[in-house]
This record gives structure tokens, C-alpha cells and sequence, in this order.
């Protein structure tokens, strides 16, 4: 067996360093989400609909990389908290759309609050030139992705 070559030892290294920022990330997000009484898939679902605004359940389900049959089971047990109501499409009325309550909101509020300073904390980490050049690269990787 030959020893890896420099391109092969870059890939094992890339992937070593994303999978650590995701199992500390993971864990960053599983800690802020502990104690809300919600999930993890939840509160994304409370992000998406905080950040965007009302949105039919299939662009909802789009964002969130699931089957709308996934998303309806999720958005019932938001509505029953109360974080989640649904309306009538006031363009097509046979389209139901979903959006934040006010409890809702405050929730999706706190936690974007949480999201901010830990991007703070990231951010200190780098240069305004670095972070500006880190952006640009995860522009493109999301895009790609």
C-alpha cells in the first residue's frame, strides 16, 4: 500500500475539520434548544418561518429538505404548542400557508439572538479580511451544496 499523496491527505484533513465543526456545532444547537420543550427540527422550523415570514407547507418543505407528509406531523405538534398557526392562502384558498404566533415569534426571536452571538464568537476568531474571504467561500459551498 502506498503512502497517501498530498491531495489525498488534504481531503482527509477537510473532512476530519468539518465533521469536528459539526459535531460542535450540533452540540452548540442541541444545548440552546434543551429546555424549550421543542426539537432541534422544530426550531429550525421556527427559524425558517421567523427569517422568511408565511409560507405555503410545500415551500416550507423545500427549505427544510422534507417530505411535506414529514413537515404536516411537525407543524401539528407546533400548532398545538402554539408556535405555529395556519391560514388560508389569501391568493388561493385551497393553499394553506404557515406562519409564526407571538409566542412563536418570541422563540424564533431568542433563539436568533443565540445565533448572532455565536457568530460573534466565530468572527472573533478571524480578521475582517478573513472573515469577509470565509464568507465568500461558504457563499459558494451553499451554493454548490
Amino acid at each position: 500500500m502506498h503512502p497517501p499523496d498530498a491531495e489525498a491527505r488534504q481531503t482527509d484533513e477537510f473532512t476530519r475539520l468539518l465533521i469536528e465543526f459539526y459535531e460542535r456545532f450540533s452540540s452548540w444547537e442541541q444545548d440552546v434548544v434543551r429546555g424549550t420543550g421543542i426539537t432541534l427540527q422544530q426550531m429550525h422550523t421556527l427559524e425558517i418561518l421567523g427569517s422568511c415570514g408565511e409560507m405555503r407547507m410545500k415551500e416550507l418543505a423545500e427549505k427544510m429538505s422534507v417530505t411535506t407528509g414529514s413537515l404536516t406531523v411537525l407543524v401539528d405538534r407546533l400548532v398545538r404548542a402554539e408556535l405555529v398557526e395556519r391560514k388560508a392562502n389569501p391568493q388561493d384558498r385551497r393553499s394553506i400557508q404557515v406562519g409564526l404566533t407571538p409566542a412563536g415569534v418570541r422563540l424564533f426571536e431568542e433563539h436568533h439572538k443565540l445565533h448572532g452571538q455565536l457568530s460573534q464568537d466565530m468572527a472573533g476568531a478571524l480578521s475582517p479580511e478573513d472573515l469577509a474571504l470565509f464568507m465568500d467561500m461558504l457563499r459558494r459551498v451553499v451554493r454548490r451544496f
